[in-house]
């Protein structure tokens, strides 16, 4: 039981450099959605995994084995080892849940900070432009009473020129079509739960600015012109860079280099499948042996509530 529920615990570190290798070769809205998708399946495995490991423990507790009806010891294999890591998870599950409220608390804090800064601004089509002579410019998802905006300071306009500017709006209107703050969203959320996650998120981050990226190159007809306005951008901000909340994208978020040579390079996608086919083996071992090993640890209960024979 216990090497079955360990393995989901160990897998989330074969993706980080899965995830390296499927944004240099992947189609960037591909890999945002693959990426995405791996880092919460796993998350969901890591955190169901440590739920089902501190049962052992729980259960060791007469008041509780008492409300489970526990008539014997649950067994589940050997007792020091079973007793260390189930403690282990209980300390693992908890400081997980107790970082994932706070980090959450700070970024729900720091959106709605960024709302108050634009509140009452004029809104031109969902454009807000902020007489700051600082240069930024990002998208900022909207909640229950706020809308969706594109911000970008003055500063920013005067940096660049008629159509890179035009290129950059382009860039952030296409963050907030796609809905990048979800993803952005999920991929912290889940790095919260594993620290090999957390290592995906910047991941998932630079697939959506790719992503808007060619978003943008499409609108203009002009690869070379988008190239030079995220790197014109970039250049503007690296002084004055503004805490945003995470979720909150902008052009000049992530490598910007890497960025730039993508935009410039014009290579094609390599195909999906392969790619698909990785992350469909890691993520089925680690459903595979998280519900084999919950399965076990339910007979075990079943064994010592006495409803089954013991083998």
């Amino acid at each position: 039981m216990i090497a079955l529920l360990l393995v989901p615990l160990v897998l989330p570190f074969a993706l980080p450099p899965l995830a390296r290798r499927v944004v240099d070769r992947v189609r960037p809205d591909a890999a945002l959605w693959v990426l995405t998708s791996a880092s919460v399946a796993l998350a969901v495995g890591v955190v169901a995994c440590l739920g089902v490991l501190l049962i052992p423990v729980a259960l060791s507790v007469p008041v509780i084995a008492g409300l489970a009806h526990l008539i014997k010891p649950l067994e589940a294999g050997p007792t020091t080892l079973v007793m260390t890591v189930s403690v282990f998870a209980s300390g693992a599950l908890a400081v997980t849940c107790i970082n994932a409220v706070r980090r959450t608390q700070s970024e729900v804090r720091r959106l709605r900070a960024a709302h108050v800064d634009v509140a009452g601004l004029p809104d031109a089509g969902g454009l807000c432009v902020v007489d700051d002579a600082r240069p930024n410019a990002y998208a900022l998802p909207g909640g229950r009473h706020s809308p969706s905006r594109v911000v970008v300071t003055t500063g920013m306009l005067r940096a660049l020129t008629a159509d890179e500017r035009e290129v950059l709006l382009a860039h952030e209107r296409a963050h907030l079509a796609a809905r990048h703050h979800l993803f952005l969203a999920a991929a912290q959320l889940a790095g919260w739960c594993h620290p090999a996650l957390a290592a995906v998120a910047p991941q998932v981050s630079f697939a959506a600015e790719r992503a808007a990226d060619e978003a943008a190159a499409l609108a203009a007809g002009d690869r070379t012109l988008t190239a030079t306005a995220v790197g014109h951008a970039a250049l503007a901000t690296t002084r004055t860079r503004t805490v945003l909340p995470s979720i909150a994208p902008s052009a000049v978020t992530g490598p910007v280099p890497a960025r730039v040579k993508a935009l410039l390079a014009h290579a094609p996608a390599r195909r999906l499948a392969p790619v698909l086919l990785a992350f469909a083996v890691l993520i089925g071992l680690a459903g595979g042996s998280a519900l084999a090993g919950a399965a076990s640890v339910h007979r075990g209960v079943e064994i010592a509530q006495g409803e089954l024979p013991r083998p």
